[in-house]
């Protein structure tokens, strides 16, 4: 049974794996790298580093076989503080941070359309809305933009953006007005 260290983020946590005996670290690729005075340590990224309780964000030690996180808990599902990331054409978001959506519709993919080759694109094709950070180094100031790669958009997704705030941007009213025959 392995362990990971949980970090929580604003938009999700995170795991690295946890190792505080050498038994622990065999088949890390680290034995004879890290010694004892050295643990306990965390593992993740291709590096380690020394554990300690107090480290930033930490929540929580957990064992288990598996994956210790489920999407929703590692990307924010309908969250209040709803930035970026992905949402479904039901209007359910699933929060990142401006470089994750590509790591986040992986796993968005795992789930709903299992052994697509390519996930942002598969969930671009059955209506998901990507809301992404619109700063392109041209602009002044960061915002949010919704994206739709088939131009269209449901009503829960039209909705939901309303509550977010998002209502009013260009591209949404776009978006809305190429739809409003469909509802």
């Amino acid at each position: 049974m392995a362990k990971y260290a949980i970090y929580k983020s604003e938009t999700g946590y995170y795991y690295y794996e946890y190792h505080d005996t050498l038994e622990s670290l065999k088949g890390s690729g680290f034995e004879g790298i890290i010694d004892e005075s050295k643990l306990p340590v965390v593992i993740g990224g291709g590096g380690y580093f020394h554990f300690t309780g107090n480290d930033y964000m930490f929540d929580r030690i957990v064992e288990c076989e598996g994956c210790p996180l489920t999407l929703e808990e590692m990307y924010f599902k309908n969250h209040k503080d709803f930035k970026l990331g992905w949402m479904s054409p039901e209007g359910d978001t699933y929060s990142c941070d401006y470089t994750s959506h590509t790591k986040l519709a992986a796993k968005l993919a795992e789930k709903y359309f299992p052994n697509t080759m390519l996930p942002e694109r598969a969930l671009g094709k059955a209506g998901w809305l990507k809301i992404i950070d619109s700063w392109d180094g041209v602009q002044r100031e960061h915002g949010q933009y919704v994206y739709s790669l088939t131009g269209k958009i449901t009503k829960r997704q039209a909705d939901r953006l309303f509550d977010l705030g998002l209502y009013n941007n260009e591209e949404v009213q776009r978006l809305i007005k190429d739809c409003e025959d469909c509802w």
